[in-house]
């Protein structure tokens, strides 16, 4: 059976957005205009466009990092992302998930390792603005739950939380970073582990108590509330378990429980 092959409108459109990012590669053939150099012109303007386009977003959804590292480090650091990371999605705002990774890879940011997980934190604020709506967990619904069945009690995550880990004060970073006025001295040294929810129309970003990481990642994770509880008490001494349910029912974490079979 012959091979098919890819119809000229797709071979043409790989052949013109593979070079787009990577301005050592030349105009490929097919682009053309009035005059000999019309086409490496048009293309080279397109390719800029484009170029300055993906930063403007990067800028956009990581505004705390820009501040720490000012506009033109930001800028050189998101244009070499740009040239590896070319976008997935044709929605500016879902580009520059893998950009914290490339943070933690980059030389002239390792006198700031705290910057990937401020950029985390970054990056879980605008998925959790773009989440699906939808209503959180009511406290009477858990309060109407028999006290045999709550070991057993699992937890649907809202579609907005996600909860992140950090050995550095991150979540204190972020906050001083993303305000307007200026930023003082940050004494804080111990690490913070956030939460990042939208229970209704506004992003929050929380610093979670003691042993909340991983208690709510268990639960976001369908492991039943006896097992988490006892897991996150076994990590982390302090660990308060009627605080973090009363915490975690304030910020809206979870959409649903699955109560079981009496």
């Amino acid at each position: 059976m012959p091979q098919q092959s890819n119809p000229p409108g797709a071979a043409f459109a790989s052949l013109f957005t593979t070079p787009l990012l990577d301005p050592d590669r030349p105009t490929p053939p097919g682009v053309g205009g009035p005059g000999a150099k019309a086409g490496d012109v048009r293309y080279n303007v397109y390719r800029n466009n484009v170029t300055v386009s993906l930063i403007e977003a990067l800028a956009d959804t990581f505004p705390a990092v820009r501040r720490i590292v000012g506009e033109a480090f930001f800028r050189d650091m998101a244009r070499l992302y740009v040239r590896r990371e070319p976008p997935r999605s044709p929605l500016l705002f879902d580009y520059g998930h893998g950009f914290a990774a490339f943070i933690d890879g980059f030389d002239h940011t390792r006198p700031l390792p705290w910057l990937s997980d401020v950029a985390r934190i970054e990056r879980a604020w605008l998925d959790a603005y773009h989440a699906a709506d939808r209503a959180p967990l009511a406290p009477e619904k858990l309060a109407g739950v028999p006290q045999d069945a709550l070991p057993a009690l699992r937890f649907q995550p809202h579609p907005a939380t996600t909860v992140l880990r950090s050995a550095y004060p991150a979540v204190t970073i972020f906050a001083a970073n993303r305000a307007s006025g200026p930023v003082g001295k940050i004494v804080e040294r111990d690490g913070e582990d956030a939460l990042v929810t939208r229970p209704a129309l506004e992003v929050f970003v929380r610093r979670l108590p003691p042993g909340g990481a991983a208690f709510l990642t268990l639960l976001c994770a369908g492991k039943p509330l006896g097992e988490a509880a006892a897991k996150a008490s076994e990590a982390e001494p302090l660990f308060d378990l009627g605080a973090n349910i009363a915490g975690m029912m304030e910020a809206g974490v979870f959409a649903d429980i699955l109560v079981p079979d009496a």
